[in-house]
């Protein structure tokens, strides 16, 4: 594996992974969100739960991320929320 790994200058954190690491966590949350998005714009039941679930652990997933990127994770956790509340909110009847 590559040893590749961020260093931020200032406070330590207790967790720390190298960039190879939330590569991967990035690529299998955008696959999750790429198959649940296929799945909502079909109207599937399940997506619309999945799709809260997804965006719930994408902002997990960018709160660890914050340290290193701030502005692109305040951004895309912004991005989740509007997520969260376009599909808990969606009447399909009312279309």
């Amino acid at each position: 594996m590559a040893e590749d790994e961020v260093f931020v200058r200032g406070v330590d954190y207790v967790y720390k992974f190298d960039l190879t690491t939330w590569g991967w966590i990035h690529l299998v949350l955008g696959a999750l969100v790429a198959i649940v998005g296929l799945a909502l714009s079909t109207g599937a039941g399940w997506a619309r739960v999945s799709a809260i679930i997804v965006a719930a652990i994408s902002i997990l997933a960018n709160f660890l991320w914050l340290p290193y990127y701030p502005v692109w994770s305040l951004l895309i956790i912004a991005l989740d929320v509007v997520v969260i509340w376009a599909v808990s909110t969606r009447n399909p009847e009312r279309v």
